[in-house]
């Protein structure tokens, strides 16, 4: 019998509630029951974050939900046949068949390919059946050991089988499963049939590959009859695909059997490799080269996508892999003969799956400005600190204005009338405002590249240098970025003869896209840009009073609404491009960048606080587990620390995060208090003017966070219904209440 599956982890025939998560939560108190588990609420929490992913149904009636998980002391599979259905997300309809794969953090990899050949099993019709028609919970662990491949084999390979056991044939003519092992039906001569068959049928489509870590479907005789009038003449037409998912484990491999044998059916020759947790076999380079497009079929980054530069290709969530096929293999086949359909950039590198024909225009261009800002962080961070630094050991005033005339006319050897410290001082500030200027240059490169991979990168920054120079700012460094990454994105698409082709990423592309974002910015859009850039600075600077406490309360508002994403990103990113012309004598920037961070780091901590001292009974074992980390995550100014609370009760925490931001936003800006540093938290309060009152303002916003979040539980009596899992004891539930 395979460890991961026994009777007590069968459920059979049973109402475990009517949504999703009251069906996860039972099956992880199934796990937690069976000693395989430290907490069921831990457990849940993964569960369901992966399952806000993407959801997890499948067509036909299943549902696998799964998760590797701190919590999980065993890899274990969790089988439910459900009465009545549940909607686990799948096109067709409600899951009556659900299997939970909890996987430890570490699984070994050995556990890992048993677990990916489970989901492949899903994907087999005569499985799924045998599963509906067993009669016990022994029966489906013989069923499901038999599609593992661990089930015992008997001591004559030619035996037939019995009605008493159901076990089939095996010889020289066994079907053979994914891996390649015999297959082997138990569980009712029915039950036993249908296995065998599913794993004949798998065979065909798999042969000459080692799955799980590639998938072939050549053509058969049969899938050949299917092909188009012309086949014989031209081939049978050639794929290849990729599909990868978050976790690795279950969609990563469906989605691959699911194309593969539908491009059988279709008598097209699919070759995919599957890029997930129990490894992954390269594609034959030879394989590629005959390739006419390839399908990425994936969640995450696709490894070393250049390998298949210059091929046309389609790209879709690893879920479509898995409900839409067919259309995928069409789609593809399409654009192979479509000569201007997207082909793969062939500049190397490991591209985001995220840009794909497939998204909107709206969120593409969302993506790449938030592209822009993450690697825009670092020079600002570098920049802002080595300043900091600087005015810490020289005198603030003196070295901000004379930093040019001291490095220009001494050296460390001859200093002559000016001090070390002056001098140290001069060389920190130099380093530090030079890295700052190329803020806008990284942001429009950057937000260029979002949009057209690496032949982006050299106009977005020729780009925000002209934006610079005409005084645009950070709003026409993204402008110039989206502009040259456009520019670029469509050169890129035209097919081209190879000699030409080769030109187009490292001259043409990078000489057109300049002169397009250049010019439009020289000679159409950079002056308006740059004439708003210079009236907010004005207006900013002579902000004060009420209108400067006004500000505080909206950029802590925005900082708090939506914890990290796009709202979050522009008040931070408005922040940190302001940075460089804050001066001695105009600190408005830096009171501005010192109300950002001070504002981002009290949901984290008003979560932190709540879950673990003023309402602790009002959350889960999981949330308080969560809560000690929120403690350092929240002085370290990372937001993010409050998303496990916010998507488990939005309508309380987001509110009270909102109220506790606007309370430090606006005190901080009351305060006076400057930030020269655009990163830290708490870490950076030996560069903060006014520090008592930075840390007094995070403590008022906290607490009121804490205070409002507890309270809005109170009001929805949610103590009840913490850690309540349908269809489950309370006796076996780990939640304290």
């Amino acid at each position: 019998m395979s460890d991961l599956i026994n009777p007590g982890l069968v459920l059979l025939d049973r109402d475990l509630g009517e949504s999703t998560e009251s069906v996860i939560r039972a099956l992880a108190a199934t796990v937690h029951r069976e000693g395989r588990a430290s907490t069921a609420a831990s457990l849940a929490a993964d569960a369901l974050a992966r399952e806000a992913k993407n959801a997890t149904g499948i067509p036909g009636g299943i549902g696998i939900p799964h998760c590797r998980s701190e919590a999980v002391t065993q890899a274990t599979l969790v089988m439910a046949r459900l009465a009545p259905a549940v909607d686990f997300g799948a096109k067709d309809g409600p899951a009556d068949i659900v299997f939970f794969i909890a996987a430890p953090a570490g699984a070994d990899q050995e556990h890992l390919k048993l677990l990916s050949k489970l989901a492949r099993s899903l994907m087999k019709k005569p499985f799924v059946a045998s599963l509906r028609a067993a009669q016990s919970p022994e029966e489906v662990v013989d069923i499901v050991d038999t599609a593992l491949g661990l089930a015992p084999q008997p001591d004559d390979a030619a035996a037939a089988p019995t009605a008493a056991t159901g076990t089939a044939a095996t010889g020289s003519s066994a079907a053979t499963g994914a891996d390649g092992s015999a297959a082997t039906g138990t569980g009712g001569a029915a039950a036993g049939a249908a296995v065998a068959g599913a794993s004949g049928a798998t065979a065909a489509s798999n042969a000459g590959t080692q799955a799980p870590t590639g998938t072939h479907a050549p053509l058969t005789e049969s899938a050949t009859s299917t092909a188009p009038d012309d086949a014989g003449a031209r081939g049978p037409r050639r794929l290849v695909a990729v599909t990868a998912c978050p976790t690795g484990i279950a969609h990563t491999y469906m989605a691959a059997d699911a194309l593969a044998n539908t491009a059988q059916e279709m008598g097209v020759d699919l070759q995919v490799e599957t890029q997930g947790s129990s490894g992954a076999t390269r594609l034959d380079p030879a394989v590629i080269g005959q390739a006419e497009a390839v399908i990425f079929a994936t969640d995450v980054d696709v490894r070393e996508r250049s390998r298949f530069a210059g091929l046309p290709y389609i790209a879709s969530a690893v879920k479509r892999g898995i409900d839409e096929p067919r259309e995928m293999i069409q789609e593809a086949l399409e654009a192979a003969d479509d000569p201007q359909a997207p082909k793969v950039t062939g500049d190397g590198g490991e591209i985001s799956a995220a840009v794909t024909g497939s998204e909107g225009w709206g969120t593409r261009i969302r993506k790449a400005v938030m592209t822009g800002v993450s690697y825009m962080i670092p020079f600002v961070a570098a920049g802002g600190l080595l300043m900091a630094i600087a005015f810490m050991i020289a005198d603030p005033v003196l070295v901000a204005q004379q930093a040019d005339d001291i490095l220009a006319t001494t050296t460390l050897g001859n200093l002559g009338d000016v001090s070390l410290a002056m001098y140290l001082g001069a060389v920190l500030f130099k380093t530090g405002n030079l890295a700052i200027s190329l803020l806008v240059p990284a942001l429009a490169g950057y937000i260029a590249y979002g949009l057209a991979d690496r032949p982006g990168i050299a106009p977005g920054f020729a780009a925000g240098l002209v934006a610079n120079f005409m005084g645009a700012g950070f709003i026409g460094g993204i402008v110039g970025g989206l502009l040259a990454g456009i520019c670029a994105y469509w050169l890129t698409l035209p097919r081209l003869p190879r000699w030409l082709g080769s030109l187009m990423p490292v001259v043409i592309i990078p000489l057109l896209a300049t002169l397009f974002a250049g010019g439009l910015l020289f000679l159409l859009i950079g002056g308006p840009i740059a004439a708003f850039m210079t009236w907010l600075t004005s207006l900013l600077a002579g902000m004060s009073g009420a209108s400067a406490v006004t500000l505080g309360a909206v950029l802590g508002l925005m900082m708090c609404s939506d914890l990290g994403g796009p709202i979050n990103k522009v008040a931070y990113s408005f922040a940190v491009a302001g940075l460089g012309a804050a001066t001695v004598t105009n600190t408005a920037p830096q009171e501005i960048m010192a109300t950002v961070i001070a504002a981002g780091m009290v949901p984290p901590l008003g979560m932190a606080l709540a879950s673990t001292v003023l309402g602790r009974k009002y959350f889960s074992a999981a949330e308080r587990e969560n809560g000690k980390t929120s403690w350092l995550l929240g002085a370290s100014f990372i937001s993010e620390g409050a998303i496990p609370f916010a998507a488990a009760d939005p309508l309380r925490v987001i509110p009270a995060s909102m109220a506790g931001g606007v309370i430090t936003g606006a005190l901080t800006m009351a305060w006076g208090v400057t930030s020269a540093a655009p990163h830290g938290g708490i870490w950076i309060l030996p560069v903060v003017d006014g520090r008592w009152g930075f840390v007094a303002a995070i403590l008022a916003g906290t607490v009121v966070t804490a205070v409002l979040v507890t309270l809005f539980k109170r009001i929805g009596n949610v103590k009840k219904h913490v850690g309540e899992v349908p269809g489950v004891p309370q006796t076996q539930q780990t939640v304290e209440v």
